[in-house]
């Protein structure tokens, strides 16, 4: 898997689009295949993806989470499956600490995911759900884990970033596209456009021919103190830090020195001094993501600083439709009900 996403993947396919394309064919061949043919394993409870079609990121932790609440103002115990990119983990499903885990070991989102439910991190989805399972969670919400085709999928809820789409509409590793849009789209029950813009309407127009769901959300940013009507460096290692400066900006901020790093980026003393001193040369208040709060979180000398000085802006997921996140874990319990009767004939 590509881990950072070359800038030609998100504009009009170019020769280097075209010139992978033999290489973009194989790939889609084989993760289309697998997608169809692989032998999912199947678990006595409700299983919610929330997955993307392509790489990189397109805001699903926020829905994953306003799911996760939803599920359980439903009476439900959710449990969520995290991959934990960024962190370290391997072997066994480790269950999230809250408290004292580290983003370097488990990753950034599932300490941001922890807050909603308790979540598994681990690279076998079907040992995490055996992990949940364990801990009395009777509704699980799989983040990302789409195409892995490992467990079977109730409800398959895709996630687009109405700014980015599916970029030039090419399979890895000529564009973002995790498989053929084709293959994708028969494993999908439902489409989710998160933000404003057009980049998601061939997505929507697919979903409609193929009479699946359609839901609409936003982000909304949660502010604290300190940051309106003030002169900020706004810095992020996400997976689209322009639009986190845009929401500083949104929330009353004066971005003037914008910092990005690579999409899950560790920062190292080095780089925290650097944003202090420059924050403290120019009299800018430090902002960033919850994402990267937490990766500087039980820290220590400049990390720590740094982690103490920053203002941290957090967003929450607001569907355009109040209902829809209860219409969602509805549909996966109806879906999962059906299941139940077909597998006992």
């Amino acid at each position: 898997m590509v881990s950072e996403a070359p800038p030609f993947w998100w504009s009009r396919a170019d020769w280097r689009a075209w010139s992978l394309w033999p290489i973009s064919s194989l790939y889609a061949a084989v993760a289309g295949k697998r997608m169809v043919s692989a032998r999912r394993e199947k678990f006595d409870v409700p299983v919610l993806c929330v997955g993307n079609l392509t790489v990189g990121g397109s805001g699903k932790t926020p829905i994953a989470i306003a799911l996760a609440r939803q599920a359980r103002a439903m009476g439900l115990t959710p449990g969520i499956l995290s991959r934990g990119h960024g962190g370290t983990v391997s072997g066994e499903a480790h269950l999230v600490d809250i408290v004292n885990d580290v983003a370097r070991h488990v990753g950034d989102e599932p300490l941001l995911l922890a807050r909603a439910a308790t979540v598994a991190v681990t690279a076998d989805r079907a040992a995490g759900a055996r992990a949940l399972i364990a801990q009395d969670c009777n509704f699980l919400i799989m983040d990302d884990g789409f195409q892995s085709a490992r467990i079977h999928m109730d409800y398959a809820l895709i996630v687009v970033d109405a700014r980015r789409g599916i970029g030039n509409g090419h399979v890895i590793p000529g564009g973002p596209l995790r498989a053929r849009m084709v293959d994708q789209m028969r494993h999908v029950d439902a489409v989710l456009k998160v933000g404003s813009g057009s980049a998601a309407d061939i997505v929507v127009r697919q979903a409609a021919k193929a009479g699946r769901a359609f839901f609409e959300a936003s982000v909304r940013p949660t502010a604290p103190d300190g940051i309106s009507g003030q002169r900020c460096l706004a810095f992020a290692g996400i997976g689209e830090p322009e639009k986190f400066f845009d929401t500083v900006r949104a929330v009353g901020g004066d971005v003037v020195v914008a910092r990005s790093f690579g999409d899950h980026h560790f920062y190292s003393g080095f780089d925290a001094q650097e944003l202090i001193d420059t924050a403290e040369a120019q009299g800018l208040q430090l902002v960033t993501t919850a994402k990267d709060a937490v990766r500087l979180d039980h820290a220590e000398g400049a990390l720590s600083t740094l982690r103490q000085r920053v203002k941290v802006i957090e967003i929450e997921a607001e569907f355009q439709v109040a209902g829809a996140p209860r219409a969602i874990i509805e549909h996966t319990m109806h879906a999962w009900r059906r299941r139940r009767i077909e597998d006992r004939k």
